[in-house]
């Protein structure tokens, strides 16, 4: 083999192993959980946290157990809380990115049924890098009791 042809194999070696490593950037969701509901109740909220290892940003997220999955800010101006739909919520390298009642969270309307404790909601997270590149991250969140407090943890 001569030198040009090492220095090719080298090059493309390095080259698939970027792509590998660009591909595999991860995305990591957990202590993720869909507050229960009561029969008829068309709402509920899906709480976690997010930590990607790039910049990123979370773009959407989707369930079957709702006709509408909107992403949701709430926030209190001059002692008046507010709460809306956002585009997105960045992700910032590394720093993991709590969705709770008090700030960013997900909003599952018109549900499909009731939501029981314990059971396992699908929901598909969009997430896109700053490069453009968006990844699919597929969960199941446990659903907690309607005070919110994790039964699963008392002794």
């Amino acid at each position: 083999m001569t030198a040009v042809q090492h220095l090719k194999r080298l090059t493309l070696g390095l080259t698939l192993l970027g792509l590998a490593a660009h591909a595999s950037a991860q995305v990591l969701v957990t202590d993720a959980w869909v507050r229960a509901t009561v029969p008829g109740q068309p709402s509920s909220g899906a709480f976690m946290t997010v930590t990607a290892d790039t910049d990123s940003k979370l773009l959407s997220v989707a369930s079957p157990v709702a006709k509408d999955v909107q992403i949701h800010e709430m926030s209190m101006k001059d002692d008046v809380m507010r709460m809306g739909p956002v585009d997105s919520v960045a992700l910032p390298a590394g720093k993991a990115v709590t969705l709770d009642p008090n700030g960013y969270h997900v909003m599952l309307m018109g549900l499909t049924g009731q939501i029981k404790e314990s059971d396992q909601v699908p929901l598909t997270l969009t997430v896109q890098d700053a490069k453009g590149n968006k990844q699919t991250i597929d969960i199941k969140a446990p659903a907690r009791a309607l005070d919110g407090m994790d039964h699963s943890k008392m002794h």
